[in-house]
């Protein structure tokens, strides 16, 4: 296995990259000096104990932090050869780039077309509306469910649904990197099992950065996995050897189940 803070994921494959990142909210530390490689077209997983940074860290890949009131970032995030917490660079067109699905469902208090067009119209797309609406269902595997009821409020879909529909609604924007937040956290088994055969597809288009409590869904979803612990980056690796034959006692203490 390579180190504990990096992996080789080959020449060309790189879609995120993090070096040496912190983060403080006031004065209290809450990741601190991260750095690891998120390949192209593959799911990286940050698992760990509730209040480890994971998805503090997560939020780093998008700049969400900059949101958070007395949050500060240290470090760098590349993304396509830019530190994306350069002097000048623009944190919407980043978040445009690098979207967001969070752990419940929240959908916009419009239709389903409307919150699936919402971002699209945000940013003056000139394109056929109704096509990018369904290709952006069809990606999230929401289509065939209300293709005949899009003026319909998006609060009547199921939850599940609603994830999808969030899904949708940051496909619409033509991200390069999804950032997933729990997403099925709030959602019951089955339409979790939706949700995470809609992660193995869209990683054909996609990169995924996933945080998650579940351990069974990372193993079950994930190429790569990060192990955190008190904001610490302790492992990274392939997902089989993480949970198969860490290097780290704190990992296989965590990953079979001695705490956490």
């Amino acid at each position: 296995m390579a180190t504990t803070h990096d992996i080789d994921i080959g020449e060309g494959a790189l879609a995120l990259e993090a070096r040496n990142v912190s983060v403080y909210y006031g004065k209290k530390r809450a990741v601190s000096d991260v750095s690891l490689k998120v390949p192209a077209n593959r799911v990286v997983a940050l698992i760990g104990p509730s209040g480890c940074g994971k998805s503090t860290l997560l939020r780093c890949f998008n700049r969400m932090n900059d949101l958070v009131e007395e949050a500060r970032v240290e470090g760098e995030v590349y993304f396509q050869g830019v530190n994306l917490y350069a002097p000048g660079v623009d944190a919407v067109e980043v978040r445009r780039r690098i979207g967001m699905v969070f752990q419940k469902p929240n959908p916009f208090p419009k239709s389903v077309y409307d919150n699936t067009a919402f971002g699209p119209r945000l940013n003056g797309y000139e394109g056929r509306l109704d096509d990018l609406v369904e290709s952006s269902l069809r990606q999230a595997a929401l289509w065939d469910e209300v293709h005949d009821r899009l003026g319909v409020s998006a609060y009547q879909l199921s939850g599940g649904q609603q994830q999808r529909l969030c899904i949708a609604r940051a496909l619409a924007v033509k991200p390069e990197i999804i950032l997933m937040d729990e997403p099925a956290s709030a959602l019951d088994p089955i339409a979790t099992q939706r949700i995470e055969e809609l992660i193995y597809e869209l990683k054909q288009r996609y990169t995924i950065v996933i945080v998650t409590h579940n351990m069974q869904q990372a193993a079950r979803v994930s190429d790569y996995t990060a192990f955190l612990y008190m904001g610490e980056l302790v492992e990274y690796g392939p997902t089989d050897t993480i949970f198969t034959n860490p290097s780290e006692e704190r990992t296989e203490a965590y990953v079979t189940g001695r705490f956490g």
